[in-house]
């Protein structure tokens, strides 16, 4: 039997800490343990922490004096602690799916080559009961490591939420973890770095995971900045870029592409603030910044006509016609289709 060590730090979560711990424990056809990291909740979540593991062996309970932010608490958990054939992260708020576990477990015993699984989130609102998870085995796909991460320069973006991976511990291990330097993408760097060294899994048609949304997500209010979601998706790939030398022949082509989406993505939010209203509060000058610092020739660009377009008009006049300005080439439209099919059947 497979076994699967599970890292769930939690700060201040105590009350929806027992559902994210029973969720891992209730995996069927897996030996699983939990570690808890209480990152000085300060606010009874520690006890709620011991009282499970009072309650359960498979439970450990670490707590820590002083706060040490997410990154450090992620990494002392997967790279400390973690020793089983498999690990995986979870957020004290989301919790996995039944199955989840052990569906992940069989892709990677039947493919050493495969580095990590994931699948599908299932976004939640935290009512009670868990919503229906979609838990049928609907076979997988392995996707070579390179052309998965291609996909990802191609797009400019992550496709996984988090909870919904599962990581080969010797992997996870030999190639570190979380970048410290990434705060609010370092996921994404951590994924894309796995993906130069080994081969992807992902599961077909099923719910890996819980994903919990609400106003209090740690990612919400930055990344409603958008030049901050931005740059810090630019340093993911920077980081890949020079992670990949020796590794990736293509790198420098795939940095000019990224960069171009990138800026691409830039221009089409300074674009939207006409459109919506915005142009008086969204940072419009920010993102016509960043895109001329990532992409040298944005000026070039169909997004980039399209925003003086919408400056010329004014922004009254911008918002009154925004159906009938073209708000992106027919390439950009062939990509949304390509990305909510890899969304929906992960090609």
């Amino acid at each position: 039997m497979a076994s699967v060590d599970v890292v769930i730090p939690c700060y201040r979560y105590g009350s929806v800490l027992p559902v994210a711990v029973r969720s891992v424990l209730d995996q069927p056809g897996v030996d699983v343990r939990v570690l808890v990291i209480d990152d000085a909740s300060g606010d009874g979540s520690a006890d709620v922490a011991r009282a499970l593991a009072d309650a359960d062996s498979r439970v450990t309970v670490w707590e820590h004096a002083e706060n040490r932010g997410h990154i450090a608490t992620y990494n002392e958990g997967l790279l400390d602690w973690a020793k089983a054939d498999y690990c995986a992260l979870l957020s004290a708020d989301d919790a996995l799916t039944p199955g989840a576990l052990g569906r992940a477990a069989r892709l990677m015993d039947a493919h050493p080559e495969v580095g990590f699984v994931y699948g599908r989130p299932l976004h939640w609102d935290g009512s009670d009961p868990l919503p229906a998870a979609r838990t049928a085995d609907r076979g997988w796909t392995v996707y070579n490591g390179f052309t998965w991460l291609r996909r990802r320069f191609a797009l400019g973006e992550g496709c996984i939420t988090s909870p919904e991976v599962v990581v080969r511990t010797q992997l996870q291990h030999k190639l570190g973890g979380y970048d410290p330097a990434l705060k609010h993408t370092g996921d994404i760097e951590m994924w894309m770095r796995f993906a130069l060294h080994a081969d992807v899994g992902y599961l077909k048609g099923v719910d890996q995971a819980y994903y919990r949304v609400h106003g209090a997500n740690m990612s919400k209010a930055y990344y409603e900045t958008q030049v901050g979601d931005l740059r810090q998706r630019l340093a993911a790939f920077e980081s890949i870029v020079r992670r990949a030398e020796g590794i990736l022949p293509d790198r420098v082509d795939l940095d000019r592409r990224v960069r171009r989406v990138l800026a691409a993505d830039a221009l089409r939010r300074a674009g939207r603030a006409y459109d919506k209203g915005r142009a008086d509060t969204d940072p419009i000058a920010e993102l016509v910044e960043f895109a001329r610092e990532a992409y040298p020739a944005a000026e070039l660009l169909p997004e980039w006509k399209t925003l003086r377009l919408r400056q010329r008009l004014g922004a009254r006049r911008a918002r009154a016609l925004s159906p009938l300005v073209l708000t992106a080439p027919a390439r950009r439209v062939r990509q949304l289709y390509r990305e909510a099919r890899w969304a929906r059947f992960g090609v």
